[in-house]
């Protein structure tokens, strides 16, 4: 969803993005997915977005962006448990005010910041063998490679309240924000994957090209990915 919002400056570009990796059997997994997808983006725009048609008192205390996200993640999680038991899926989204990014994340799905040269990852996967990569106890090589690199350790669906990252960045004149699944990331290189953004007209061809490389390259998992490009670029 892309919008603007009226700021004391006047029209803000305004934009939220998610995307889901279902879990649990291709079917349950879809299921939990557009269920999660659809909570998070109706809590996130109702409270971050519709409030500005509704009559509030002036100076009235309204929540933090970052416990808006959260928020919005927990009550998916909460859903996702009782509407589909078994199931769960991963979760990324970011809400885009101007060129600010407000990202809120659990699982292994990324974001990342594409610079002309490099891409920046802002999330941290949670899966079992990147948590061994960090203590050390697994190098990178091993870890694309281990037979449990899917294993999730946090993931919307898990009883109880759940663990969600959240991160704010300012996507700099030029750059891009890319949300995929592992399916992507773990697939293409980074390299491939900065040629192909820079090199296409549009976000929306730049993710065809990016999952028909990824499918190209042996891709058996389900492969998404969404490109923003702030307004005022091409």
């Amino acid at each position: 969803m892309t919008a603007h919002q009226t700021g004391g400056h006047g029209l803000v570009p305004f934009g939220l993005f998610v995307l889901a990796d279902g879990m649990g059997g291709h079917r349950l997994g879809d299921i939990a997915s557009a269920l999660a997808t659809r909570i998070v983006a109706w809590h996130i725009i109702t409270e971050t977005f519709l409030h500005t048609l509704r009559e509030e008192e002036p100076g009235a205390d309204r929540p933090a962006l970052s416990e808006v996200l959260v928020d919005a993640v927990n009550q998916a999680n909460a859903a996702v448990g009782v509407e589909v038991p078994g199931a769960g899926t991963t979760l990324t989204c970011a809400l885009l005010i101007g060129p600010r990014a407000y990202i809120a994340h659990v699982g292994d799905s990324r974001a990342y910041l594409v610079l002309p040269n490099r891409l920046e990852q802002i999330t941290r996967d949670h899966s079992l063998v990147d948590r061994l990569v960090e203590l050390g106890q697994l190098t990178q090589a091993q870890a694309a490679n281990h037979p449990q690199r899917n294993v999730l350790y946090r993931a919307v669906g898990q009883r109880g309240e759940l663990e969600v990252d959240t991160y704010m960045r300012t996507v700099p004149p030029g750059a891009s924000l890319l949300l995929c699944s592992d399916g992507l990331w773990g697939t293409v290189e980074e390299g491939t994957i900065i040629r192909i953004i820079h090199e296409a007209p549009s976000p929306q061809i730049a993710c065809e090209r990016l999952i028909q490389a990824a499918n190209e390259a042996g891709g058996r998992d389900n492969i998404t990915a969404i490109l923003v490009r702030p307004p005022g670029e091409t």
